[in-house]
């Protein structure tokens, strides 16, 4: 089984190629809503050139819009694969304790089944991408609900829209924490303020679960945040793409 994986987020759309239970190659391009079925499937051949065909497609998606046009994409051109797209009804063996069920994004449930899976619970995964999520999963693998915050990047472009006289810079970590100028002042603020948010609602969670036993960072910008954070236990930049896969296996025999 050659299984495509594509998790359509806000900003990024991270596909993963498995070879049986090995991602053997992973990609990560811009998302945007308003690319065509057949700009996308235009995109798509030319990063899985040379590569074994595809046998299987599980896709998760926070865009509507781009979920459509997935949808039409794949019927238009993959018809014959077996497909799975995460959604409300599917087959994910992840109770959702939350007050909607439905309004719970299908990426936190796919890194619920992933997290369990991999490492157990009870657990958080701490997603750090246009939001940072943190996604709490029980010692019986159910999905408890969590917390969200604005991204790195969304609350930087923010601060440059409104400030006159701050302007955005590479998030990297500054020389120290008290910075000498206006850079090195907004790289602590960004890179030590977002792992102490991090850290104290990690804390907070695991004090009203009783201890966790797993703090997993995930999503494009957790590479940034990780090595400051104290709280953080493992860094699994493919764990959504891991959870299609296991959602996959679940839906088709």
């Amino acid at each position: 089984m050659t299984l495509l994986a594509i998790d359509v987020g806000n900003t990024n759309t991270v596909l993963g190629l498995f070879e049986g239970d090995t991602l053997t190659r992973s990609w990560r391009i811009k998302t945007d809503a308003r690319s065509t079925a057949d700009e996308i499937e235009l995109v798509f051949r030319g990063l899985l050139e040379g590569a074994p065909e595809v046998t299987g497609i599980a896709l998760c998606s926070t865009v509507p819009a781009v979920l459509r046009e997935m949808r039409e994409m794949l019927s238009e051109y993959h018809a014959d694969v077996p497909t799975v797209i995460v959604e409300p009804g599917t087959k994910t063996g992840v109770p959702v304790l939350t007050d909607n069920p439905k309004e719970v994004g299908t990426d936190r449930i796919v890194n619920t089944i992933a997290a369990f899976s991999l490492y157990g619970g009870p657990s958080i995964v701490v997603d750090f991408g246009t939001s940072t999520n943190l996604d709490v999963v029980s010692a019986k693998g159910e999905f408890l609900g969590g917390a969200l915050a604005p991204g790195i990047e969304i609350s930087l472009d923010a601060l440059a829209q409104r400030a006159a006289q701050l302007r955005k810079v590479e998030l990297v970590r500054p020389r120290s924490v008290i910075g000498k100028n206006t850079v090195e002042a907004l790289q602590s603020g960004a890179l030590y303020g977002f792992a102490g948010q991090v850290d104290g609602l990690v804390r907070r969670i695991s004090d009203e679960l009783g201890g966790v036993q797993a703090v997993i960072a995930t999503g494009g910008l957790a590479p940034i945040v990780v090595p400051e954070s104290q709280t953080i236990t493992h860094h699994d930049p493919d764990l959504t793409l891991v959870g299609l896969r296991l959602v996959f296996e679940k839906n088709i025999d």
